[in-house]
């Protein structure tokens, strides 16, 4: 079949029109000639069978095209069936061969200017193959010819169909009943089966395997078979219907017969009320839970209280939901505890590296509450700066102890009733956080740990820090009072935690009843065990890559610690670790290279540039310029003091957002100077000549405090030194407050300030004699790498700096 004019000159081949003769053992249908060449049109979610007659809207350019240009020459055009949806739609291997060939009857324009085009579905057809795909999909195509043997059991197969489509019809209440009557009146059993099919709700790949069965009988056996499924399904649906429909019958007359015995048990005085079975519960509960005297006193009052509500009251349900409160908090429940130190050590030290005097304070607390079970211990706190385990050794402590774990923070929180709750005679009162932890937790022993004490505010609606010092003292919180209870609860058996970043921002009175343990900045080494031995299998795991042998030098980590990260702790490192293995988890998924062992030139290509350079040793090359030893609440720093003159008249100019403390240190550091000036081969007219301008870089940080008096000084007389100025030693760094007379007094932070020093380069450090203590507690590594100089008076410092 060549084009559009050809004859079937096949004697065993009639066309639709004509009867089908029964006693013929073999026939087969065509419904007409088409061109062998035809257009194509990909169809997504739709699949036209024979003598279908509908308006299609293209979904793309092409098949707009494809449409247009088949209208324009024969009318005939092919209608092919998308395979995968996720796939190219024009890629020949997603597209079925086999389709159905329709004629363009019209073609209508819409007003969002596309088109809707009404096609007469002729004939199956099966792509020989695509001629082309772009720009406008064609493809050479050949007839299927439908094909069946005359047989009672053909004549039977048909009936039944009918017969089902009847029945499908009743049962499927959104199939309209004209379907039915179309049906009846369609000659022949493959019309039937392809109009059956394209009505049947099964998915459009099964409707495909109808399409490609050229065996009418076949194909009638495969749609009686969808059929049937499809009405045993409609009865199962009526069936569930049918037993729902009951049971809610059966539940309205239960319902009626219950109001009906209430009834008649109210006129016989037999009735109890839903009032009385919640009043007969609660004694119950009261009678199980063993509470205290006074605790009991009080529930059975309110209980007074509530049988003589009636259920409708407004206060009946808060009485009802104090009593539920006071029921589930746990006032006998108790967690047995693991006594086992030994254990309790083991777990300490699979958690977290490093930290000995803190494990070492927490397994002596442990021991004296074993010795000692009913002394009233003291309420810790962990005082450090972020990052360093505070928050996750207090969850370590309660699975050593074997007891429950809640925490909730304190940052921010100004409201007194937070802690102590709310009376009950405000709307929505509730109970406060530490009865409400205890409700959650269900036991009288847990661990709870109040984050970020150091962070507490207050306003007019009072000081919850006033309100926590009954919670966190010994003595007083075995009979803790919360306003909405009303009942004294004791917490004497609960292990409380604080936390802080900066203790001497907690206020005293609650300052004094906690014993701080103070939380250590981590030194490089330190950081190093724990991002091999914690954060990288941890992050490993969670980014997905935990069954792929990657791993990072540890030059790769010295890198991430010293040039992208700017911390005490470890949750910065922690978040760029995680970013190291984002980056190659992407890589692999992208089936791109990447490093299994990741190197420092691996880091900076998948972290970017270095985020921390540390210039501050390379600006004092020149005079007037000395390195600081600062303390602040995230660990240690270096800062270089800049000083400078100008002609004037000896006015004083300090900038850098500076407190009292650290503007007074300069005033007392020039008075010195002033005061030795001939002895520090200082020309004696400078100062009233010249102004001076001592400047704290970072302008925005705001700095305070005496430990930078010695610092000022060795700045200023590196800039008038003999009227020309010396330059200060390499690497070298200072700390210590200094007086007028030149003696150098002791300053905090001592351990911070040198490990700050050692991490940023220094190798010669100045501190005062009076901390020498201080260093005991001094990592080993840092002492090894530092060249510690304790000195008592300025001029120990001047005679190694200038002579």
């Amino acid at each position: 079949m060549n084009n559009g004019d050809s004859e079937v000159k096949n004697p065993d081949v009639i066309t639709a029109s004509e009867p089908a003769v029964k006693n013929e053992k073999k026939m087969v249908i065509s419904q007409g000639d088409i061109p062998d060449v035809l257009f194509v049109v990909v169809l997504e979610n739709n699949l036209l069978f024979p003598a279908m007659v509908l308006p299609l809207i293209p979904s793309d350019e092409r098949a707009r095209a494809a449409f247009e240009s088949a209208n324009s020459q024969n009318k005939f055009i092919a209608l092919l069936l998308r395979k995968d949806e996720k796939r190219d739609k024009y890629e020949q291997e997603n597209i079925y061969t086999t389709g159905t060939a329709a004629k363009i009857l019209k073609i209508i324009n819409l007003p969002d200017n596309n088109v809707s085009v009404v096609v007469q579905c002729i004939s199956r057809i099966k792509v020989e193959k695509f001629i082309r795909t772009e720009p406008v999909p064609i493809a050479k195509v050949i007839p299927l010819i439908d094909t069946f043997e005359s047989t009672d059991e053909l004549e039977a197969l048909w009936k039944g169909l009918q017969s089902k489509v009847q029945e499908y019809v009743k049962m499927n209440p959104s199939i309209p009943d004209e379907l039915g009557m179309i049906a009846l009146n369609i000659e022949g059993p493959s019309r039937l089966a392809d109009f059956v099919a394209a009505n049947l709700n099964i998915s459009i790949q099964e409707k495909q395997k109808i399409l490609e069965t050229t065996d009418v009988r076949q194909r009638i056996r495969i749609v009686l078979e969808h059929i049937t499924k499809e009405l045993e399904i409609l009865k199962l649906s009526q069936k569930i219907q049918e037993e729902i429909r009951n049971k809610i019958e059966k539940h309205q007359r239960e319902f009626f017969l219950r109001e009906q015995l209430k009834l008649i048990r109210r006129e016989l005085g037999e009735e109890k009320d839903e009032k009385s079975l919640n009043i007969e519960t609660y004694r119950e509960k009261i009678q199980k839970k063993g509470l205290p005297e006074q605790a009991r006193e009080k529930v059975e009052e309110e209980l007074k209280r509530l049988s003589l509500l009636p259920p409708d009251a407004a206060e009946f349900n808060v009485i009802k939901t104090y009593l539920d409160i006071i029921l589930d908090l746990p006032w006998n429940e108790y967690t047995k505890e693991n006594e086992d130190v030994r254990y309790a050590r083991k777990v300490l030290d699979e958690d977290h590296y490093g930290l000995e005097d803190v494990k070492e304070r927490i397994l002596e607390f442990l021991a004296i509450k074993k010795l000692n079970p009913e002394r009233k211990g003291s309420i810790l706190c962990f005082a450090g700066p972020p990052g360093v385990g505070k928050t996750s050794i207090g969850r370590s402590i309660a699975k050593a102890m074997g007891r429950e774990f809640f925490r909730f923070s304190l940052g921010g929180m100004r409201d007194e009733a937070e802690i102590k709750g709310h009376r009950r005679t405000y709307i929505g009162a509730m109970p406060g956080k530490i009865i409400q932890a205890l409700r959650q937790v269900k036991i009288k022993n847990p661990v709870i740990m109040l984050d970020e004490i150091d962070k507490l505010g207050h306003d007019f609606r009072g000081d919850p820090s006033s309100a926590l010092l009954e919670v966190l003292d010994p003595e007083q919180n075995s009979s803790f009072l919360d306003h909405y209870l009303d009942i004294p609860f004791d917490l004497s058996r609960v292990f409380f935690i604080a936390t802080a970043n900066y203790k001497q921002d907690i206020p005293a009175p609650l300052l004094d009843r906690m014993e701080v343990i103070d939380f250590r900045s981590y030194i490089l080494e330190e950081k190093m065990n724990i991002a091999k031995r914690y954060l990288i299998p941890k992050q490993k795991k969670e980014n997905g890559l935990a069954d792929y042998k990657i791993t990072i030098s540890d030059k790769a980590i010295r890198k991430i610690i010293r040039d992208y990260t700017r911390e005490a702790g470890v949750r910065n490192l922690e978040r760029e670790i995680s970013s190291v293995f984002r980056k190659i988890g992407t890589l692999i998924v992208e089936k791109r290279k990447y490093p299994s062992k990741v190197t420092e030139k691996d880091i900076v290509n998948l972290l970017g540039t270095e985020r921390f350079r540390d210039e501050t040793i390379l600006r004092t090359k020149k005079a007037g310029i000395a390195i600081g030893l600062a303390w602040t609440p995230f660990g240690g720093d270096i800062m270089a003091i800049e000083t400078t003159k100008l002609k004037g008249k000896g006015m004083l100019k300090l900038t850098g957002k500076l407190g009292e403390v650290i503007s007074e240190s300069a005033q007392i550091a020039i008075s010195y100077i002033r005061a030795n000036q001939q002895s520090f081969r200082i020309p004696s007219d400078i100062f009233e000549k010249n102004d001076i301008h001592i400047h704290f870089p970072a302008g925005a940080v705001p700095k305070d405090g005496p430990s930078a008096g010695v610092t000022i000084t060795s700045a200023l007389i590196s800039l008038l030194y003999d009227g020309k100025g010396k330059r200060l030693p390499d690497k070298v760094a200072m700390t210590g407050e200094i007086t007028l007379t030149g003696d150098v007094l002791p300053v905090g932070g001592i351990r911070e300030k040198l490990v700050a020093a050692r991490s940023n380069g220094i190798r010669t450090v100045f501190i005062p004699h009076s901390n020498l203590k201080d260093t005991k507690e001094i990592p080993k590594e840092v002492l090894r790498d530092l060249r510690i100089i304790p000195v008592k008076h300025y001029r120990e410092i001047f005679s190694r700096l200038f002579k």
